[in-house]
């Protein structure tokens, strides 16, 4: 399982480094869906992961509108997980800090 990341790009050239090192167990993708702002700010910088420069504008341009938030975050999260599984990853693991309704909504986009 991944560290989370908000750029598929980051997990496609993690995997390709694990396989050259003969890594050949799957590696679920960690995949969270912005719900707080500050909150994913405070996590990135603890971990290492970065928010891309796009996504982030996007989520600053509504910083007190936590509707416009989750929409942002499941828009986002919903279009990583179709290019993940369109290219391969073995499933999805959504870290949900407890709050299920982005992830629930973001399940339902992809079953569509």
């Amino acid at each position: 399982m991944s560290q989370l990341f908000f750029d598929n790009q980051d997990y496609f050239r993690f995997v390709e480094r694990a396989r050259a090192a003969g890594i050949g167990l799957p590696i679920v993708p960690g995949i969270m869906p912005i719900t707080n702002v500050e909150q994913v700010k405070r996590f990135t910088q603890m971990c290492g992961a970065k928010i891309p420069a796009p996504l982030l504008a996007k989520l600053e341009a509504n910083p007190n509108d936590p509707e416009a938030t989750l929409r942002i975050g499941v828009e986002h999260a919903t279009a990583q997980c179709h290019e993940l599984l369109d290219r391969g990853a073995p499933g999805i693991h959504f870290y949900t800090l407890n709050k299920s309704t982005a992830t629930r909504e973001i399940y339902k986009r992809l079953v569509e």
